[in-house]
């Protein structure tokens, strides 16, 4: 099959760190069919992203300015920028990922009269702390973004709830639950030597987040300090980087817990260590689904995690892990402590959950439907 058989399929994501919204791009444009379609990926900055597409031989396009933050002049650079691309490209199918690179992205597509425009929300912005004001605006701007794609695809029944009431998009949103294929895991000793040397016997408690307010870990942290103090013998560590770094570090600092609670940083493949902890968790206080809850599943984890957005969808409260309110240490301490002292329910709930995610959160799914998507153009 020669190129002009193929469909051209650009990504365009805002940053190129690496969080669930770029492993998501990661794992499309890495396992689409070579024989049916050419793959570029556009994005801002020159972050992990780029560097594992790269060695994966996909082709990608740096758009320098963009950035998370909103600058309007910078808006304007970025949405020619895309324009330029799109005319030097000329996908068949724009697909568009995060906020900021759905908005510009929809309308340059739109300008271009690119054939189909698909937008997946990872996350809407409105669920941010922010005032009222700002949440009404940010809310009808993503409206505008959703009218102007041909299909939105959301990786939560709860994302697409909070948006389908919305005038003239209801019939265009598509669910597609994120998916992952069967990882390697390095067994525990191995794990636990890869992030930290000299281990003690204690049990592990650890997160795979960014560091982002949205991620709730300050009151994970609280929990750990509180369970700490009763003289439990335990560890957290928080893998990930993120402009709340210096916050955690602080809070870490003032209760003198630096060789309780370990901030790592970025660990490439960090997935492969998720053996190393006896329990996960995600404090998040918005989550649309997270791929880590999946990575904990195929480790056979127990999970504590936040009942918000998509994270019911994966964990059943006590069935297949522990379910807490957002912002609650109080509740999060409660069902940490339980699990620290119930190994024999730990392994109960850890194998539920490996159970539903290898029955139900394949990357093979989450690809065929994709798919299918895609293959409406023609």
């Amino acid at each position: 099959m020669n190129m002009k058989d193929k469909q051209k399929i650009l990504y365009v994501i805002t940053k190129s760190n690496w969080g669930g919204a770029q492993r998501y791009v990661y794992d499309l444009a890495t396992n689409l069919p070579k024989d049916n379609f050419e793959v570029v990926v556009a994005h801002g900055g020159n972050g992990v992203l780029k560097t594992k597409l790269t060695e994966k031989n996909i082709r990608t396009v740096s758009i320098e300015s963009l950035k998370r933050d909103v600058q309007i002049f910078g808006e304007l650079a970025n949405f020619f920028a895309l324009i330029k691309i799109l005319k030097n490209e000329k996908p068949d199918v724009l697909h568009l990922n995060s906020s900021k690179a759905g908005g510009l992205g929809a309308l340059a597509g739109r300008v271009m009269n690119v054939k189909k425009i698909i937008f997946t929300v990872h996350g809407w912005a409105f669920n941010e702390n922010r005032n009222i004001f700002e949440k009404k605006i940010i809310e009808f701007l993503h409206w505008i973004t959703v009218t102007l794609t041909h299909i939105t695809i959301t990786n939560s029944n709860d994302l697409k709830k909070q948006i389908a009431h919305f005038p003239l998009v209801s019939k265009k949103i598509f669910v597609i639950h994120n998916g992952i294929p069967t990882m390697i895991l390095k067994d525990r000793h191995e794990a636990q030597e890869k992030l930290m040397k000299n281990n003690t016997e204690k049990v592990w408690v650890g997160t795979i987040s960014e560091l982002h307010k949205i991620k709730g870990l300050t009151y994970a942290i609280e929990a750990i300090i509180n369970i700490i103090k009763r003289n439990k013998n335990i560890i957290f560590i928080i893998i990930g980087e993120g402009e709340e770094k210096q916050s955690l570090e602080k809070l870490i600092a003032k209760n003198n817990l630096n060789k309780n609670i370990l901030l790592l940083g970025h660990i490439d493949n960090a997935g492969e260590c998720l053996k190393a902890f006896d329990i996960l968790t995600l404090t998040s206080i918005s989550e649309s689904l997270g791929y880590v809850l999946l990575e904990a599943g195929m480790a056979g984890l127990p999970v504590v995690a936040s009942n918000v957005g998509g994270i019911p969808e994966i964990i059943e409260d006590k069935k297949s892990g522990l379910l807490v309110q957002p912002k609650n240490v109080e509740e999060i301490e409660k069902a940490l402590m339980y699990l620290i002292e119930n190994k024999e329910k730990r392994m109960q709930l850890g194998n539920m959950l490996k159970k539903k995610v290898k029955e139900e959160f394949t990357l093979e799914q989450m690809l065929k439907e994709t798919l299918q998507l895609y293959k409406t153009i023609r």
